[in-house]
């Protein structure tokens, strides 16, 4: 039976095909990774932009380049259900938000949704509109919707409707309005721990919905490079990953975390799709 969010994949080599069937769970195949990325491209870059009057953060760049590197590398939006390969329809990144940064201020869910053709602009305004829907007390979110229905429900019928919703997912019966309200069906979870001046981690996946990418952006540190042969000490940002490695081989991973690279050191490639245009008119 067909998926509403994705279709399957069915050109590959039948040990790309094995692997699901070997380990089923994303927990089974999640491989950690980290990036050191010097953040001196990007302040100086969020500078330049809030001079022309753009406000900019750390934030909304690094969602660009995720969304840019997944529209650019379509194996990276893959996800695994019932032990087949889907190719997502959208790219989605989910992200847990405090309304305020008390204790016990209330968290909540947002899922930007993209085409992949968006610019950096048009992403920060989507990220910031939502974000503000989202921390505003009179608002719901459509997961705040979901997950009060579930739990209004006694206590024996909440585990039966979950395990129901679970079974449904496997089955690809899962309603899409399901699907669309749930942060667990995604092709990216981002953490921003830079926001509360906490350090990276590398987060679990969760074996619920099709989240084969958690990225976990830690606070800036200075940490030693070699740049020209010579030790000095930058401003950094460090990312920590989790990642389902059944999507797709190491080398794609490698070659993607290149081109990811390079959008960080360069973010005014995220301001056009046309990236070639985009890198002459930087260089000139």
């Amino acid at each position: 039976m067909k998926r509403c969010d994705g279709k399957l994949v069915k050109s590959l080599d039948p040990f790309i095909r094995i692997i699901p069937y070997i380990m089923e769970k994303r927990s089974d195949a999640q491989n950690f990774s980290k990036q050191v990325v010097c953040a001196d491209s990007i302040d100086r870059y969020i500078l330049e932009k809030k001079e022309q009057g753009y406000k900019l953060s750390y934030l909304h760049i690094f969602i660009a380049a995720y969304v840019r590197l997944i529209a650019k590398r379509p194996q990276l939006n893959r996800f695994i259900m019932n032990s087949q390969i889907y190719e997502r329809n959208n790219i989605c990144v989910s992200m847990a938000i405090k309304r305020s940064l008390r204790d016990e201020g209330e968290e909540t869910t947002v899922k930007f949704e993209f085409t992949g053709k968006e610019n950096l602009f048009e992403i920060a305004e989507i990220i910031d509109r939502i974000i503000t829907e989202a921390k505003s007390y009179k608002s719901n979110t459509d997961t705040d919707r979901l997950a009060a229905m579930v739990m209004s429900m006694p206590g024996i019928v909440k585990k039966l409707l979950v395990k129901i919703i679970k079974s449904m997912d496997q089955l690809n019966l899962l309603p899409e309005s399901v699907i669309k309200a749930s942060p667990f069906h995604t092709s990216m979870f981002f953490t921003y721990l830079k926001s509360i001046d906490t350090n990276y981690i590398y987060h679990h996946l969760y074996d619920f919905g099709t989240t084969g990418i958690f990225v976990a952006l830690g606070k800036t540190v200075k940490l030693p490079m070699v740049v020209n042969d010579q030790v000095v000490v930058k401003k950094c940002c460090q990312i920590g990953y989790t990642l389902d490695e059944r999507i797709c081989d190491g080398v794609y991973f490698a070659r993607s975390f290149k081109l990811l690279e390079k959008y960080f050191e360069n973010p005014h490639l995220l301001e056009s799709a046309d990236e070639e245009n985009m890198k002459i008119k930087c260089i000139v």
